[in-house]
């Protein structure tokens, strides 16, 4: 349901007196943009229009502060005429904007690096709303008798404590499938960014409000695994869901739920036991082959699970551990998967795969060990499904291909083995292509290449978290720009402009009439929920029972490939599920950690940072060299006397100066940086117009790449190479953005520090003396502080200037260290 302000609803209500009728829309992600960060919105009109232009405008004052030219793209896949991308990148300062094109205005948006901050833990809402025994949401118990076994070859009919977990979506049916990869989800959020200021404690174990000393991702992580371990009560018994289809009976509350199962209304539900074989208790039965897909997902939780509550709950992490041996054997019994089971419907979850849960279990326990023997199994497990199958085909039956992202092949890009690492990142990288192939042959306006089955939202968490997840282990770029189209895509930058969470951000459009007990009956919003997302329009005209309980209006929408509604009666886009609630516990929480990292930092006008941990003193001194690099033996002695480790920006001209060898060698030994500056010092952008490109982007590409092969060459680990000062100090924005696409972030010396200029001679008009620079150095550190500066030196200079100033180098540490900085590198 929109949620719109006094101002925007008194202005749609003057358009409606004049007869007017909006014809054309701005589409932007309405939770906002990290400074620092990919920044496209889409604009969709039914007019043929004549321009691509478009300004983004201060919101404040009106002001224009950017303008540009948007990129036209297939307007027809969303039953459009006219359709652009328009990229506007180049505004990193905080504030708030909006985009005005053809007469029409975008929603006011933020820029600012706290704008995903509190994100994750909002997520949680839901996952406590979804709790089953005890529901903190209705503060009330549900399901206490639950249940009966199933389906036992000498047990059925016996009762078994399995109160707990979480319900899955709107149903009140509980899988252990959805469940323990939600568990897993938010236990790899937790692991990868265990931060007490990312993840908040306010509630209790329970799930009511109030701290409990442990952050409240992983109370949710705990009430998940506590309910696993009931479902796996025995090294060879395991339960995969409990009760089945005949849930689906009406909208009703978890507290009065009063289906009959069989052994009396409302007094316990059948929990199904997993046998390896098809399974179903009517005429409609599963294609079950095997135990691996079940079993791998409780092996993979348990080892994660023994890991993060070792310090917690060490009885606990050693019950999991335990747990998680017995089940990665058992998972290699039968091997096969396991689907869920149905008993009124042919519709059940159809997981056909499991090779990528036994790879992650084993992975899992390989990243956790460095054993090498877990490393040979997941290798040996990876292999045989080298992209998750949803990815490569663009098509798939109900969770056909689960879990939607293989983190296993994550773990394994991170392998002490570069063979194996190198692999892995290449199998990352073949998910996402496909997935960037479909967008570019439909040439969609939202970059979207994700197939609109249902639970498509859950494609586009898993997708946004491989892209995530792959540029931090290649340091490859590609796909920098399709991972924020769909992330956005979540978060309003869609054809409908809403944000695909319920109530989420709470002053912009999103999802408020969902599909869900909550809303039929406590007229409340399931707060932090994901919806299914958008669905094809053949599936679902071909869906029973849906009938919509408003008036559509996304109507002007719905004439696209795909069809999304915000209302309680279409249960195919619009349900929240609870695995796909828990599937962006990571990638928010690692937006969020990227704002607090951005928070750290200043870049400048081009993109290139210029300060690093500003809220610390702490210095970083940089050397940069062309040539000449006379001064390289002075300026390692120093730092060596006060234990400082440098950064060393050379071109490919110094690493092949024979002179150079011997020092350049000693650098990398005592453990400096040396990194990259490119090839043959070219110059990138004009001195007098600074945005006018200089060199062409194949050049500029093939010079770096140079250089880095030099740096190997010498030595250097490039892996390790993340950072690039450009040849000259001297770079424009176009520029910053296509070093960015190949993996290193771009530095510069923080402004208004003059050191840089001791390159100068005295015949030049601003030449500058070594004590002039120190002192200039030493005013704007009393003026403006120090904090996360940039230093730059250079360690060789023209002949003709004999004042060094690399001889001043440990006055000025002393100095500096007499203030209370330290220092650190790149």
């Amino acid at each position: 349901m929109k949620k719109v302000s006094i101002f925007f609803c008194f202005l749609f209500l003057c358009c409606l007196s004049l007869g007017a009728q909006v014809q054309s829309w701005i589409r932007i992600n309405q939770l906002g943009y990290l400074p620092n960060s990919i920044k496209v919105a889409v604009f969709i009109s039914n007019e043929d229009l004549a321009t691509l232009d478009f300004e983004v405008k201060d919101a404040v004052n009106n002001t224009v502060v950017f303008t540009n030219k948007g990129v036209s793209a297939n307007a027809q896949r969303w039953g459009m005429k006219h359709a652009a991308r328009m990229n506007f990148s180049k505004v990193i300062k905080d504030g708030e904007y909006y985009i005005e094109s053809n007469g029409v205005k975008s929603p006011p948006f933020k820029i600012n690096t706290n704008v995903y901050d509190g994100s994750a833990d909002f997520l949680l809402t839901y996952m406590r709303q979804q709790r089953c025994g005890y529901n903190p949401y209705l503060d009330a118990e549900c399901h206490q008798k639950d249940g009966f076994i199933v389906d036992h070859p000498t047990r059925t009919g016996e009762y078994i404590d399995v109160r707990g977990g979480w319900h899955d979506a709107s149903d009140y049916l509980q899988y252990l499938t959805t469940s323990a990869n939600a568990t897993f989800q938010m236990m790899f959020a937790w692991q990868q960014n265990p931060d007490k200021t990312i993840f908040a404690d306010e509630y209790d174990a329970l799930g009511k409000k109030g701290k409990n000393g442990i952050p409240d991702i992983l109370d949710e992580i705990r009430w998940g695994l506590d309910w696993m371990v009931k479902m796996n009560p025995d090294s060879a018994v395991m339960f995969n869901q409990i009760a089945d289809d005949r849930d689906h009976a009406s909208m009703r509350l978890p507290t009065e739920d009063k289906v009959d199962y069989g052994w009396g209304a409302g007094t316990g539900r059948p929990v199904y036991f997993i046998t390896g074989e098809r399974q179903g208790l009517g005429k409609h039965i599963n294609r079950t082959t095997g135990v691996s897909s079940s079993a791998g997902k409780f092996a993979s939780a348990f080892a994660l699970g023994a890991d993060i509550f070792k310090d917690i709950d060490p009885a606990f992490s050693t019950l999991m551990k335990g747990k998680a041996g017995a089940a990665y054997n058992f998972a290699e019994t039968k091997l096969g998967n396991t689907q869920t089971a149905c008993l009124k419907s042919p519709y059940f979850y159809e997981e056909d795969n499991f090779v990528d849960d036994v790879e992650l279990a084993a992975a899992v326990k390989y990243n956790l060990s460095k054993d090498g023997s877990w490393l040979k199994k997941a290798d040996y497990w990876g292999q045989l499904e080298e992209v998750t199958p949803w990815m490569e085909l663009g098509r798939a039956r109900h969770y056909q291909f689960y879990p939607f992202v293989n983190l296993g092949h994550y773990y394994l890009s991170q392998s002490n083995d570069y063979s194996v690492r190198a692999k892995y990142i290449r199998f990352m990288k073949n998910g996402l292509e496909a997935i960037a192939k479909r967008a570019k042959e439909q040439d969609d306006p939202f970059m979207n290449g994700i197939p609109f089955i249902w639970c498509s939202n859950n494609l586009v968490a898993a997708a946004i978290t491989q892209a995530h997840l792959y540029q931090e282990a290649s340091g490859d770029n590609s796909y920098a720009e399709m991972e924020a189209a769909l992330r956005d895509w979540l978060l309003g930058c869609n054809p409908w402009g809403t944000s695909m969470i319920c109530g989420f951000p709470k002053s912009g459009d999103s999802s408020t009439r969902p599909h869900s007990a909550y809303v039929d009956i406590m007229k409340d919003i399931p707060y932090g929920g994901l919806v299914d997302g958008p669905i094809y329009r053949h599936i679902y005209e071909s869906l029973l029972g849906i009938h919509l309980v408003y008036d559509d209006e996304y109507a002007p929408f719905q004439f696209g490939e795909a069809v999304y509604h915000d209302d309680p009666g279409d249960y195919s886009s619009n349900e929240p599920t609870m695995d796909g609630t828990a599937s962006l516990s990571y990638y928010l929480s690692a937006m969020q950690k990227a704002g607090k990292d951005q928070a750290k930092m200043v870049t400048d006008s081009q993109g290139a940072i210029v300060r690093k941990d500003i809220d610390k003193k702490v210095i970083r001194l940089i050397f940069s060299a062309d040539v000449a690099f006379e001064g390289a033996p002075v300026i390692l002695k120093t730092l060596d006397k006060h234990n400082i480790k440098g950064s060393f920006f050379l071109t490919g001209n110094c690493l092949r100066t024979k002179e150079h060898e011997d020092i350049i060698k000693q650098l990398i030994k005592k453990g400096h940086y040396v990194g990259a500056h490119s090839d043959k010092h070219i110059l990138y952008a004009s001195w007098d117009d600074r945005q006018h490109t200089l060199v062409s982007s194949d050049s500029l590409v093939q010079d770096l790449r140079r250089n880095m092969y030099e740096l190997a060459r010498v030595g250097v680990d490039t892996s390790k190479v993340n950072y690039y000062l450009p040849p000259s100090e001297w770079y424009n924005t176009e520029n910053v953005k296509l070093i960015e696409l190949e993996g290193k972030k771009v530095i510069n010396f923080t402004p208004g520090i003059r050191t840089a200029a001791d390159y100068t001679t005295p015949d030049m008009k601003n030449y500058k003396s070594s004590q002039e620079l120190i002192d200039l150095l030493y005013a704007f550190e009393k003026e403006q502080g120090l904090n996360g500066a940039v230093i730059l030196i250079h360690p060789g200079t023209h002949k003709d200037r004999k004042d060094k100033l690399y001889l001043h180098l440990d006055e000025i540490i002393r100095n500096l260290k007499s203030k209370g900085y330290t220092f650190d590198h790149f």
